[in-house]
């Protein structure tokens, strides 16, 4: 006689799932920001500066008005005084003479031999300029370009991802009952294919 009833078990399925640490590294980023601030030439100069007086020189040669009277009048003075000199002297000579002694041939012939001659020799300009000067001055200023650096540095990073196991289940288990056999007629022998059981044999 064949089995009436079919067991079927299925097992249970089951996924695993590993995901590994992980260690991430981010790596520091640096920026620079250079700036220039310029400089320069700066130069100063006071040249020498002469200071040239002829005004004495000049007057020496050709006086001015001023000048020209008052030589006048100092050379009228100095011409007065000389008279009156050689007429206070011819008067005293005349005083004092003789009578036998004749005195006006011997004043003219002092006159005529004994005066000195003036020839009027100079050199012209008689006075030199007169000279003064400043000295001079320079001044050199120099200031190099100046160069500025600003470093911005990122710091490094790690980041950290711990690992994980994952359990899926795809199956659940099962116990499968399955009846292959034919019919059940109750009673029994209204199967059309029943065969009466023989008890004697």
């Amino acid at each position: 006689m064949n089995p009436l009833i079919e067991i079927t078990t299925v097992p249970i399925e089951i996924q695993m799932k590993v995901t590994d640490a992980k260690l991430e590294y981010v790596r520091g980023t640096a920026q620079m920001e250079l700036s220039r601030d310029k400089g320069g030439l700066n130069i100063k100069s006071h040249p020498i500066r002469v200071n040239i007086d002829t005004f004495e020189a000049r007057s020496s040669v050709c006086p001015t008005t001023a000048q020209s009277i008052e030589q006048s009048a100092e050379k009228g003075v100095q011409s007065a005084y000389k008279a009156t000199s050689v007429i206070a002297q011819e008067g005293r000579m005349m005083m004092e003479a003789k009578l036998d002694q004749d005195v006006i041939p011997q004043l003219a012939k002092q006159k005529s031999i004994g005066e000195a001659r003036e020839l009027n020799l100079e050199f012209l300009p008689s006075a030199a300029p007169e000279l003064s000067w400043e000295g001079g001055e320079m001044s050199i200023r120099y200031e190099m370009d100046k160069l500025q650096l600003d470093w911005r540095i990122n710091q490094t990073e790690f980041t950290f991802t711990p690992g994980d196991i994952e359990f899926v289940m795809t199956q659940r288990p099962e116990i499968i009952v399955k009846y292959v056999g034919g019919p059940l007629y109750v009673p029994p022998s209204s199967d059309p294919n029943y065969e009466p059981i023989d008890v004697k044999a």
